[in-house]
């Protein structure tokens, strides 16, 4: 199954799953800052949304509320999205990776790990 597309919203509600793991929809809506807090019926929202789309299960029911956990892992999600982001430019990633280095975001170690996986990549093929 395709991993669906995430809002901004979505992928905030998303990353408090994987890095505190289990939550219910009050610390989902505790862990964002007091000042861009979402109201907590947005949040239960958000999260049922999520729950429909197969991303989020709840995992047990404590007293009158549900725990909820990610379905999906975070490098499933992020391939999505650098899947997206790479149909904007035709598939082609060298308008993101040009972007990147004028930028400053994309370091030597960088280049170093992207050659390394390449070079695997290209082992895997041959054998």
């Amino acid at each position: 199954m395709a991993t669906p597309r995430l809002s901004k919203l979505e992928l905030q509600i998303m990353e408090t799953l994987w890095t505190r793991g289990e939550s219910s929809i009050r610390e989902i809506q505790e862990s964002f800052p007091e000042s861009r807090r979402p109201a907590y019926t947005t949040v239960q929202t958000i999260v049922y949304r999520l729950e429909g789309k197969g991303v989020v299960k709840r995992v047990r029911k404590v007293g009158n509320f549900h725990i909820f956990a990610s379905a999906v892992s975070r490098e499933v999600a992020q391939r999505r999205l650098i899947d997206d982001l790479l149909t904007l430019f035709g598939g082609r990633s060298q308008p993101v990776m040009a972007h990147l280095i004028e930028s400053g975001k994309l370091t030597m170690d960088d280049v170093k790990e992207a050659e390394k996986a390449l070079r695997a990549l290209e082992r895997k093929a041959k054998a």
